[in-house]
């Protein structure tokens, strides 16, 4: 998604967005990530205006003084920037591939079923298991924080059993262009 970003081109505007479609976006991050309000409040505070940035393909991104908070593209789930998610790792769930994969990942590919099952992989146990549609966070084997953010294509029972093909579709990971992004 953001392999190719770049602001003086993929930008068409910054827009202040209004109190009543923040407290909505609000709302809409606290049902999808595992916060509580006083952990959202710590990284986007109340009184601070939130400023949309329409970039292409449809990609909105939220930003505080210009430090880009959240994004979303189309409609779709909420994805906290992976700055935000290195300070505050139990925001979304955690997944993690094998040693074998991260190559590919920090090359911006999908991860497949095989690096997540492997025994350097790990995927939550089956009374914690995730949907598919989920958004994640994916870690790498021997790595303290999250090396990118993906959304899961099938649901992780499903990745035991099939073992085989995209597990989880790669959204943004560790030094993609949005990373190397301090402001918009």
């Amino acid at each position: 998604m953001f392999k190719k970003f770049s602001p003086s081109s993929d930008v068409s505007g910054h827009t202040p967005i209004k109190s009543s479609v923040q407290r909505a976006i609000r709302a809409t991050v606290l049902s999808q990530w595992k916060i509580e309000p006083e952990t959202l409040e710590a990284i986007w505070p109340k009184k601070e205006g939130l400023v949309l940035v329409k970039c292409r393909e449809h990609i909105s991104i939220y930003t505080v003084h210009g430090e880009p908070l959240l994004f979303q593209h189309f409609d779709g789930p909420m994805y906290p920037t992976l700055r935000i998610l290195h300070k505050y790792p139990y925001i979304l769930p955690k997944v993690q591939v094998d040693r074998g994969a991260i190559r590919f990942l920090l090359a911006g590919a999908h991860m497949m079923c095989p690096g997540l099952t492997s025994a350097g992989g790990y995927l939550p146990p089956a009374e914690a298991a995730l949907a598919a549609n989920t958004p994640v966070a994916i870690y790498a084997e021997g790595k303290e924080h999250a090396v990118g953010l993906g959304i899961t294509k099938l649901d992780t029972e499903e990745m035991r059993k099939v073992n085989k093909g995209v597990a989880v579709e790669t959204v943004t990971y560790l030094g993609d262009d949005l990373w190397a992004q301090q402001t918009l």
